[in-house]
């Protein structure tokens, strides 16, 4: 299948670091245009409410599988990516951050070479210190097994000087997998619980954009408050937190690097 990749539209301005150095970079994978919205809102508008810049690479806009409302409505395929690619920019801007779009197609999203050299240029060009994606299973959805394995691979030839391709190569960003939909189902383990209390209403606003998929802004809400409640039971007395704290669940799939244990 050809794909209609297009560098992203200006995002965001992001100011230069403390000492004129780069702001940090985060890097967000996902396979369809709500996935970053539904699991990673949070992250992204905590890293840009900090001054950070956000990349999302978005696979599809989840125009086959994730758009039963405008199919049912009688929308035609291109309409239906329209409409999709509309509602992420809309999401993306809410959450401050900029979007690109490389229309490879879902149900299925198939991992291909050429994706996989997209993915390497632009983790090269935005240099991640972060980077978020689907983690490895979802008996439910093999869609965003795909977009894992080629987030992954990109990672590492991203990192090997003597890759072809443009962009200086990267070092070993840490990754973090978002939480699916059906977690259970899917050996997902809540090892990371980030508080996103503060940026709650934002999250909110950009789910507020994704019209396509209406009914999963009570289920992600509901989620949230279930994952603030974790967090406040393992994050030990005393420390501030909001009556009600809601938060996201995310996994290391790699060793987190440390000089001290916290």
């Amino acid at each position: 299948m050809t794909h209609g990749y297009a560098p992203a539209a200006p995002g965001p301005s992001v100011p230069p670091g403390p000492g004129g150095r780069p702001p940090r970079s985060t890097l967000v994978v996902t396979a369809h245009a709500g996935d970053f919205v539904w699991r990673a809102g949070g992250a992204i508008a905590l890293a840009a409410s900090r001054g950070e810049k956000v990349t999302i690479a978005c696979l599809t806009f989840g125009e086959r599988g994730e758009s039963a409302k405008a199919w049912r409505e009688g929308k035609k395929l291109d309409e239906i990516k329209a409409i999709r690619r509309e509602e992420a920019e809309r999401a993306a801007a809410a959450l401050g951050a900029s979007v690109r779009f490389f229309d490879a197609g879902d149900y299925p999203l198939t991992a291909t070479a050429e994706l996989t050299d997209h993915l390497v240029a632009v983790y090269r060009e935005t240099q991640p210190d972060v980077v978020l994606t689907h983690p490895t299973e979802d008996p439910y959805n093999g869609d965003h097994p795909a977009a894992n394995r080629m987030a992954l691979e990109a990672r590492v030839l991203a990192q090997a000087i003597g890759y072809p391709g443009e962009g200086e190569i990267i070092g070993a960003p840490p990754v973090f997998y978002f939480e699916p939909h059906q977690p259970e189902m899917s050996g997902f383990r809540p090892e990371v619980l980030l508080d996103i209390t503060e940026v709650w209403e934002t999250k909110r606003e950009a789910m507020e954009c994704l019209g396509a998929q209406q009914h999963l802004w009570d289920y992600y809400t509901d989620l949230a408050v279930r994952r603030g409640v974790q967090l406040k039971r393992n994050a030990g007395p005393n420390l501030g937190l909001a009556h009600r704290t809601m938060a996201e669940a995310f996994m290391r799939p790699y060793p987190q690097i440390a000089k001290e244990l916290a």
